[in-house]
């Protein structure tokens, strides 16, 4: 691993690799949010289709996620005032959390009344904390199997972005409703969306030195 860090490639295939399958996806064909619907995360519906479902608990956070997300959720909530559903928020690294912090992105979601976990698993594995029995939830996480997020739980999988138009309207909103919501992402894509270099952070650096 140090060796690798002094320089890091990342992987690729080999030349010569086989693939049982290939699958392409026009992207230019997805004209709207996708959903995975409970409790399946191959049942996938278009937002308009199931748009209008009351929402009651929100979970942004797993794996799945990036710093670029927290920042998008930050940028939809941060004119709110208290939310009309219960939103945890949970990033998968401490380092993530750290620069949320520093950002200011954290206090935006304090002020709306979000449940902030220690970073990790949460909701997603169901082995930090439990959404309420029966919920029905939308959640960032990887899969909605029943049960996983919470008893009875009917889960919803979307993109962070989603969520926290989800969070902040209290139901699945129309694909109109999305895009007003959103519309402040689009020009600060670039600083909003910004990876995370760990090894640019000079917290880490001076502990790894």
């Amino acid at each position: 691993m140090k060796a690798w860090l002094t320089n890091p490639e990342l992987m690729e295939r080999d030349a010569d690799a086989e693939y049982a399958e290939v699958i392409e996806i026009d992207l230019a064909n997805i004209k709207e949010p996708l959903l995975a619907c409970p409790n399946d995360p191959d049942d996938i519906k278009p937002l308009s289709v199931v748009a209008g479902v009351e929402i009651d608990e929100v979970f942004i956070g797993s794996c799945m996620t990036n710093i670029g997300h927290y920042r998008a959720a930050g940028k939809v909530l941060e004119n709110m005032g208290n939310l009309p559903t219960k939103l945890w928020v949970a990033p998968p690294t401490r380092m993530d959390q750290h620069q949320l912090t520093e950002e200011g992105i954290y206090s935006i979601f304090g002020r709306v009344g979000a449940r902030t976990e220690t970073p990790g698993c949460s909701l997603c594995m169901g082995n930090q904390a439990r959404v309420a029995d029966g919920a029905t939830v939308v959640s960032t996480s990887t899969r909605n199997f029943p049960n996983r997020l919470g008893n009875g739980a009917d889960v919803y999988l979307s993109s962070a972005e989603l969520a926290a138009v989800v969070a902040s309207i209290g139901r699945l909103p129309s694909h109109e409703e999305y895009l007003e919501k959103v519309a402040g992402i689009e020009p600060m894509s670039d600083e909003i969306y910004r990876y995370l270099n760990f090894d640019q952070i000079a917290e880490y650096s001076e502990i790894n030195t």
